[in-house]
């Protein structure tokens, strides 16, 4: 069947491009399950409203009221103009008033990844032809659309941006618009849970991250022999970019749990320089033998954390919550603590307490603090603890080396942490001010008042 050209002029120019709007019931065949699922995803982006919207702002475009927006899969160039046979699997276009955004879709499902070279040359199209980026969506993760996890396709010098969506980025956000009943029109709710129902389907080619490199298994097994990790090593870069995408993954699993966006939590420097981001992590991992995440969940009462240190084989789970200021003793503010974790389980739950100076910290049990909480004073008695990491250690065993095994047991020990302690816990807050009994009434701090005030206090600094 001979391809139409579907585009406007206004939109691309008829001679660039030719294609099929993307649809809902895709006619392809049974081997084209990339082109059903992109195009399904695409048709859903143009016809759900919210969805569209949510998705666009993660590229940095708004979709107003009035503005249209088409998806498109299957575009071809003309080789007489571009001088190639390329095929992206898509294109998106925004049209609000007079402007015209474009991007150029590339899609890969299962365990196919993004191609450097194909993006390179879609790079090339989308200069020739003025289209404003690239977006590709395939199970990789990244952080944010605008940090590539293909290491090539992120240190290209080419000025035209790629961006990227992870499948699950896709259904965590279909998830949440249903979960948060954000979809205000009825049909486009049950187009939407029609989406997500696809999309969970393993025709579609969607997953999470279940796997640690080969690699994993060989620096584990390199720190317990008591070798030491090179920060420069390809293994240990290798190891660095798939922790990543587990971070990313859970910040996601965390998310559709919580019913409420999860986010990686990193200092500003950290979060846009991916670069410097690796490096550090490649670093920590050399020095400490330890690979780190953290995470920012809404009202939490902080950051949710998690440490896996390939010496011990251990997964350490927990949150810092600073102590309560207006209360003096160590004591008293443990109590305070323990008063928010009554009916927690306590096997392998620990309380390490932060001491002022240059004091070492020290951790009990938590088991033993319910029994004494006294315990936590001997040979501090002097001091006062300022803050609590209250955490949960997981000793893994051969586990921990193994590829699968080491990510399944971490996507149940983080979630399972915050669960059923994490989201017990409240920070604290300074009280607000009170009324002093000698300034009781407006008469207390009139001029008159403050001028006493005054004459008192220069007779009692004469006297």
């Amino acid at each position: 069947m001979a391809e139409v050209c579907l585009f406007k002029k206004d939109h691309i120019p008829s001679y660039l491009t030719q294609g099929e709007r993307a649809r809902l019931f895709p006619v392809l065949s049974n081997g084209s399950k990339e082109g059903r699922t992109t195009s399904i995803v695409l048709a859903c982006l143009e016809k759900i409203t919210e969805f569209g919207a949510e998705m666009l702002a993660t590229l940095g475009q708004t979709r107003g009221v009035r503005a249209k927006l088409e998806t498109f899969t299957e575009v071809v160039f003309d080789r007489s103009t571009s001088g190639a046979d390329l095929r992206p699997d898509g294109m998106i276009i925004l049209t609000s008033g007079k402007r015209v955004w474009r991007a150029l879709v590339e899609a890969k499902i299962g365990n196919a990844e993004i191609d450097p070279a194909q993006v390179a040359a879609y790079r090339k199209l989308a200069k020739e032809f003025g289209i404003d980026c690239i977006l590709t969506i395939s199970n990789q993760f990244a952080t944010v659309p605008s940090q590539h996890p293909d290491a090539e396709v992120a240190k290209s010098k080419s000025k035209v941006p790629v961006f990227h969506w992870s499948w699950m980025h896709v259904l965590t956000t279909v998830d949440l618009l249903l979960a948060n009943e954000d979809i205000a029109d009825r049909d486009q709710r049950l187009l939407l849970n029609e989406l997500r129902r696809f999309l969970t389907h393993e025709s579609a080619g969607v997953k999470g991250f279940d796997r640690m490199p080969k690699e994993w298994s060989e620096l584990v097994k390199l720190v317990s022999a008591g070798g030491t990790v090179s920060s420069r090593s390809p293994e240990a870069k290798a190891v660095i970019d798939a922790w990543y995408q587990e971070s990313r993954d859970l910040a996601l699993i965390l998310s559709r749990m919580l019913e409420t966006r999860v986010s990686e939590r990193y200092s500003k420097r950290l979060k846009n320089d991916k670069a410097v981001r690796i490096t550090e992590a490649l670093e920590e991992l050399s020095l400490s033998n330890k690979v780190n995440a953290a995470w920012d969940i809404p009202d939490a009462a902080a950051p949710l954390e998690v440490s896996a240190d390939l010496a011990r084989r251990t997964v350490d789970v927990g949150m810092m919550i600073k102590a309560p200021l207006d209360r003096v003793s160590t004591k008293a503010r443990l109590n305070w603590l323990l008063k928010q974790l009554k009916g927690v389980v306590t096997e392998n739950v620990y309380i390490r307490l932060h001491w002022p100076g240059r004091n070492e910290p020290t951790q009990k049990p938590l088991a033993d603090l319910f029994e004494n909480v006294e315990c936590a004073t001997v040979g501090k008695d002097h001091l006062a603890a300022h803050s609590f990491y209250v955490f949960a250690s997981h000793q893994l065993g051969p586990r921990f080396s193994q590829q699968v095994n080491f990510i399944s047991d971490i996507e149940n020990v983080v979630p399972d942490f915050y669960r059923d302690v994490g989201s017990n816990l409240v920070a604290w807050k300074k009280p607000p001010p009170r009324v002093k009994s000698e300034r009781a009434t407006s008469d207390d701090v009139s001029t008159t008042a403050l001028s006493e005030d005054a004459n008192e206090f220069q007779e009692k600094r004469f006297r």
